[in-house]
């Protein structure tokens, strides 16, 4: 980040704590319609649009480390396989075989030169051309060159692999935009992982995420832990195209040392990380699914699958820069989002998703009518705004529609706060 940039995070922070109301021009919120979290309707338009066209998290170089490893990957109900092939590229193809549909591989995950359905013995090599079938003189014509397995958009960010179920998707970059470029201190190219954990939890996974997006709850669910080291304050949000946001607060200093709700001492630094990934609580929420604070020791995303109306997969990742490093984690880190030995959130989590199926109960009621938002959760209703856009508005029942009042003059680059810092600089 460059120091015109940390300069102006800096003022935009005294900005929010000194406002008594939202920056003038900002809109005022409609209601979130309740039945975006609980409409059979709207949970349907979200598996056919959202989860089919945008850019998902599917997994980490470390997962399929050398060529011939794959990984099984079925988060959105599209069983898929994920390939480390011969020439050091990562590929997704569906796992299914194109002969009788059967799964070309049962196992999560392993090491094979080729991928040979059990069922009848299609084989096919890791870029998923067909290679051989059992008794082929029994099939007439058998074109092998259009019967290789299905293959689904693959891209990687560094070490972190990407997939799209939509072959007219914008590239990966394109995608993230000015995010791509702000991530590039964080080293993801040098990335290894730690591990990752998975829990279910019993909400729709946009309650799960929405706890994430926010820190107006930081002083109600987290006042022992979150809030006496975060300035909720001087939060900055920032909208991006595509739905993607970010939120930057200071970490309160103590003893002339920044504070911070997570324990990274054992995690190596990363030394390319500007001041305010040092000093401040950086989050940024890639749409869908995806909210990381970033750090310069770690990049630990959190994931929120659907797996049901009223019920989501929660997984925690961690990360930490290891260039040049091979083999296995040191034994020392250990996922941060969880107790040392995976088994349980840590209290920090466990905070944020105490209440999420008490929620998802209350929403179910009849005195649920909908989500008036505040300035302070604004992140909430620019994700709304852009899945209405991927699903298409006209195909969303004008009941359960979001009003698109947040305008492109407040995605970044834009920042029209900065405006009004001036406005009353000149104005003194």
């Amino acid at each position: 980040m460059e120091q015109k940039d940390i300069d102006n995070l800096r003022l935009l922070m005294e900005f929010e704590a000194a406002r008594t109301a939202p920056p003038e021009g900002f809109p005022k919120l409609p209601d979130i319609p309740a039945g975006r979290y609980v409409d059979p309707r709207f949970y349907e338009l979200e598996k056919a649009h959202i989860w089919r066209k945008a850019w998902l998290f599917a997994g980490h170089i470390d997962e399929i480390p050398e060529p011939g490893c794959f990984k099984l990957w079925d988060n959105t109900g599209q069983p898929l396989i994920l390939v480390h092939d011969n020439d050091g590229n990562t590929g997704a193809f569906y796992n299914t075989c194109r002969h009788r549909g059967a799964p070309v591989v049962t196992e999560a995950s392993g090491k094979r030169s080729r991928l040979t359905c059990k069922y009848h013995g299609w084989s096919y090599d890791l870029n998923g051309d067909l290679l051989a079938v059992r008794d082929a003189e029994d099939f007439t014509g058998l074109d092998f060159s259009c019967r290789g397995l299905k293959p689904v958009r693959c891209e990687r960010f560094g070490n972190l692999i990407f997939v799209n179920f939509d072959d007219n998707a914008v590239s990966l970059l394109d995608w993230l935009g000015p995010v791509a470029e702000e991530w590039r201190e964080f080293q993801f190219e040098n990335c290894r992982l730690v591990s990752r954990q998975a829990f279910d939890l019993q909400c729709n996974w946009k309650v799960a995420m929405e706890a994430n997006t926010e820190v107006y709850h930081v002083r109600s669910i987290h006042p022992t832990t979150v809030a006496p080291v975060l300035d909720d304050r001087r939060n900055v949000n920032v909208f991006y195209a595509n739905g993607h946001g970010r939120m930057v607060a200071p970490n309160k200093i103590i003893d002339n040392k920044p504070q911070s709700a997570m324990d990274r001492a054992a995690f190596p630094r990363i030394d390319t990380v500007s001041e305010i990934g040092r000093t401040c609580t950086q989050s940024y929420g890639v749409f869908p699914n995806w909210v990381s604070p970033l750090s310069d020791q770690t990049i630990p995303p959190l994931l929120f699958w659907p797996t049901g109306i009223n019920s989501c997969r929660f997984e925690v990742w961690t990360m930490y820069h290891g260039a040049g490093e091979g083999g296995s984690p040191p034994e020392e880190l250990n996922n941060v989002w969880t107790t040392p030995d995976g088994s349980e959130l840590n209290q920090v989590l466990q905070e944020d998703t105490q209440f999420g199926a008490w929620i998802q109960k209350a929403m179910e009621s009849d005195g649920f009518e909908g989500v008036p938002l505040s300035y302070q959760e604004a992140r909430i209703y620019h994700w709304n705004q852009w899945a209405d856009r991927m699903i298409g508005i006209d195909n969303i029942p004008e009941e359960l529609r979001v009003a698109q009042v947040i305008g492109d003059e407040w995605l970044a680059p834009n920042e029209p706060r900065l405006d009004l810092i001036g406005s009353n600089v000149s104005a003194g």
